[in-house]
């Protein structure tokens, strides 16, 4: 990195291994990871919720009590500041009884102030320390309101004088939306409700989302592709006409893999190791999955396996229409992981019953079958009808597991479909979200195992494939750098005004 470094204040809700509810947990922990290898200097902030021992944790508390208002009342923030394990990336978490003592990372009422609160409070203790970040990097609606106060009522504060955002959406579909009182809980009543023409909801309520999108400096989602997908009624959950207007700040970025985490040559979980250089551990992995789901060892049937959330969002009903006509004329195995909706877990269960040596299904999430699921089987199912990035598809690629996708956001940007005349490829993709569109991409997935040459070959194509977090951080740096041009060139926005007038 020849540009300079930056001080980057990085805030997620939940970061791992301290907490973690979904994806954003292991972004939290793997990002400022690469941002500090480029040269950056981060400091990643959450709050500590009741269930964090700071004796397991290595949790240093602060000596120091800051007084945080919030309406007609004020709180106390203290902290502790530990590191991501193994590494130098330090870490804030702010501390209150009341508002964060509960084990639960998220408690739905009550959720507007904790979160307000824990913005304020990560804010001040810069302050208190002296540590002024040039970039703050905001991370769904739990941490949008920071974006705001820098446009409001931050904006002549010399200490944050030259601190731009860059506003991260993982899911458009959480907005953060509360009553009137926010905005005196945040200190900024007195600008009132966002207003736009296109959004009447807007004048009503408070939806911190919004707040994020207007005011950051730069904004992204988790892909290019739904970058462009959520400027669409479709996908943009009702946020995007206001997406439209500030579609000249708005990027997509991949989210990475852990490689260190997820390498089949060093996994500890698996049966025998394996590499892009000697596959031959692969097969060892299949017969010893079949083996642990009770059936018989047979590595030269094709294993596709489906792991994530059990609902229609990821593909179950799509799959539910399609698999039947599938088992019932093709010799292949399936084994599904996952939890969600009770209609799927009975349909999941009677599969099964009617196709035992066919049909496995564990309704849990269990980390080392994760990773047995992905050695040992051929192809992944990921009939996704949204995914704004998704990773299930770069760890599978990285254990030479083939994707089979829906081809809507990142899965759209990260699985190519193979062609073997060219020699391309890394996967199988379908772009019309019909049973029919995924039984003949299954079909092509099946056609292509009977030609075991042309399998390996996309095999170690998709090894090959890097999908670290060091490619990611490059790309934000990138964004940094343009929300400090922008910061730099912005005007003062005293009010909300109408979201059509952009600065």
């Amino acid at each position: 990195m020849n540009e300079q470094p930056l001080r980057i204040l990085y805030f997620a809700s939940e970061v791992e291994p301290f907490a973690r509810t979904g994806g954003l947990a292991e972004v939290a922990a793997s990002l400022p990871r690469a941002l500090q290898a480029l040269g950056h200097e981060v400091i990643v902030a959450m709050p500590r919720y009741g269930h964090i021992e700071p004796s397991r944790w290595q949790l240093e508390p602060s000596q120091i009590t800051l007084t945080i208002p919030l309406a007609d009342t004020a709180e106390p923030a203290t902290w502790y500041t530990t590191a991501l394990p193994d590494s130098d990336v330090k870490v804030w978490m702010v501390e209150n009884q009341r508002l964060f003592g509960q084990p639960e990372v998220y408690l739905g009422d009550g959720d507007a102030e904790r979160f307000v609160f824990w913005a304020k409070a990560t804010l001040e203790i810069a302050r208190d320390q002296g540590w002024q970040p040039d970039v703050v990097h905001l991370n769904d609606w739990h941490a949008a309101i920071v974006a705001n106060w820098l446009r409001t009522s931050y904006r002549d504060d010399q200490f944050f004088a030259n601190t731009a955002s860059l506003y991260t959406i993982h899911t458009l579909a959480y907005r953060g939306v509360f009553g009137q009182r926010v905005l005196e809980m945040a200190g900024i009543a007195e600008y009132g409700y966002i207003a736009h023409s296109d959004m009447p909801s807007l004048h009503r309520v408070v939806d911190l989302m919004s707040r994020g999108i207007y005011y950051a400096d730069m904004i992204n989602t988790v892909s290019p592709t739904h970058a462009r997908e959520i400027l669409t009624p479709a996908f943009g959950e009702g946020l995007d006409p206001l997406l439209r207007d500030r579609r000249d700040r708005l990027f997509g970025v991949l989210n990475g893999i852990d490689n260190r985490r997820y390498n089949p040559a060093t996994d500890s979980y698996l049966a025998q190791p394996f590499s892009y250089d000697d596959l031959t551990g692969k097969q060892a992995c299949k017969i010893a999955l079949q083996q642990q789901l009770g059936w018989e060892a047979d590595p030269s049937k094709p294993l596709f396996c489906f792991i994530g959330r059990l609902n229609d969002q990821k593909g179950l009903g799509l799959l539910a229409e399609t698999i039947e006509n599938v088992l019932s004329h093709h010799q292949f195995q399936c084994v599904v992981m996952g939890t969600g909706e009770a209609r799927y877990h009975e349909w999941l269960s009677d599969l099964q019953q009617r196709h035992p040596q066919q049909v496995a299904v564990a309704l849990t999430f269990n980390e080392a079958l994760a990773h047995q699921c992905y050695a040992g089987s051929d192809v992944l199912l990921m009939p996704s009808l949204v995914e704004p990035g998704g990773t299930n598809q770069l760890i599978a690629q990285r254990y030479g597991c083939l994707p089979l996708v829906c081809a809507v956001g990142g899965l759209a940007d990260t699985v190519e479909n193979i062609n073997t005349y060219a020699g391309t490829g890394n996967g199988f993709g379908f772009t019309q979200p019909e049973s029919q569109s995924l039984y003949g991409t299954m079909m092509r997935a099946l056609e292509l195992y009977r030609h075991p040459e042309l399998w390996q070959a996309a095999v170690k194509r998709a090894m090959h494939c890097d999908w670290s977090w060091a490619r990611s951080a490059q790309r934000y740096d990138e964004l940094y750098r343009r929300a400090l041009v922008s910061r730099a060139a912005r005007r003062p926005r005293a009010s909300y005004g109408d979201a059509n007038e952009r600065s």
